[in-house]
């Protein structure tokens, strides 16, 4: 039997050796873009939140008589931005 690199039989080494890693970089490959999606989703969801949190509370602060119409609108302006 020939022997390969560090003393490693040759047959099906280099078939399974080679194999593994294809399926090894495809398989990190495919889990570094799902947690990249993955978190770019939750990070967008989590901010429009945020947002609509921060909108509901002017309103309440402007029907409660806490702001005038000009605050409220300045206000609203930036958070819609």
């Amino acid at each position: 039997m020939m022997h390969g690199w560090y003393g490693w039989p040759r047959f099906g080494f280099g078939f399974m050796g080679g194999g593994f890693m294809m399926i090894f970089w495809v398989l990190l490959i495919g889990l570094a873009v799902y947690f990249i999606v993955k978190s770019t989703n939750r990070n967008n969801h989590h901010t429009n939140g945020d947002n609509r949190r921060a909108l509901d509370i002017l309103d309440e602060k402007y029907a409660a008589g806490e702001i005038d119409e000009e605050e409220y609108l300045r206000k609203k302006n930036l958070l819609k931005k």
